[in-house]
């Protein structure tokens, strides 16, 4: 399952980004497919880019909605919001483990060898400050003589957008370089900082910083595709604390809301006692084993009374 997850967040790297006519335009893609919604973060001004970034969406719709209430236009966006709602529903935070184009990006890194460091747990809730503030309340309400607001994260803040969009463009147009200001030089700053941290630390982006993954964590108690945990097969042996790339300790926290669902856990644990379902229905783990695909078990559970 493992390779499995590693071919399709190739995948979606390249059907995300699938206009490589981009070195002849020296543009970014306009066409038809621009109005798909990206599961992942990934950069609209990126000149490969074939679908719009969900957390992009959202704050021009924020933005907006200020100047089309004072026109009488009363427009929102729902398809913006009911395209995440339906992803998020679905899958949840599974989205940044096999479908994210800089979650692929951070776990490349971390495989450079150098010491590696853990993450301070309470930054985890540093992504849902970003989420409300830079993302909903600032393009709200901060706004011009025009009555319409700035996108605020992917201006002053999204690495993402910087390694995607900003530094392709400056190639393949130099002479955007003549506006380079401050604002760029913050956001360059901040990628550099979130690259190095992601040699030394697992995903530290999307622990600490990722807007589109708070949000996607809001639905980890709904999501139909999820990790279960078989509490009779489990031995507390904690394997799934040292394995998991988020922090996450399974075993005491099976619903956690920062889980990707990327199965480094259920490859970790001995037991087979980590299961994928969607919908209740299993897709590794008991059916794995019942078919001779996953892990033996040799012997009952260590915690057993017999």
């Amino acid at each position: 399952m493992n390779v499995l997850r590693k071919w399709i967040q190739v995948l979606f790297f390249f059907i995300t980004n699938g206009y490589w006519m981009f070195p002849v335009t020296r543009g970014i893609y306009q066409g038809p497919l621009k109005v798909i919604c990206s599961p992942g973060l990934n950069c609209y001004s990126c000149p490969a880019a074939t679908a719009y970034c969900p957390i992009g969406s959202l704050q021009q719709l924020f933005a907006g909605i200020r100047m089309t209430v004072e026109t009488g236009q009363f427009f929102i966006g729902f398809y913006v919001i009911g395209s995440m709602g339906v992803i998020g529903g679905f899958f949840g935070r599974m989205v940044c483990g096999w479908a994210c184009p800089f979650g692929l990006f951070q776990e490349l890194l971390h495989k450079i060898p150098s010491p590696k460091f853990g993450i301070w747990p309470v930054l985890r809730y540093f992504k849902y400050l970003l989420l409300v503030f830079m993302v909903i309340l600032l393009p709200l309400f901060a706004i011009d003589e025009f009555g319409t607001g700035d996108p605020w994260f992917c201006k002053y803040f999204c690495p993402a957008g910087t390694l995607e969009a900003g530094l392709p463009m400056i190639l393949l147009q130099p002479a955007l370089q003549m506006n380079l200001g401050w604002i760029f030089a913050l956001k360059l700053v901040i990628l550099i900082g979130f690259t190095a941290w992601a040699i030394l630390s697992s995903r530290p982006f999307c622990r600490t910083a990722c807007p589109l993954g708070a949000f996607y964590a809001l639905f980890h108690k709904v999501k139909l595709v999820r990790l279960t945990l078989d509490r009779d097969r489990c031995t507390r042996c904690k394997a799934c604390h040292d394995a998991c790339p988020m922090g996450v300790r399974f075993n005491e926290s099976p619903n956690d809301m920062e889980c990707i669902s990327c199965l480094a856990c259920s490859k970790a644990c001995t037991q087979n006692a980590i299961h994928l379902e969607a919908g209740g229905m299993a897709l590794s783990g008991k059916a794995g084993c019942q078919t001779g695909i996953g892990k033996p078990v040799a012997g009952p559970p260590q915690n057993s009374s017999l």
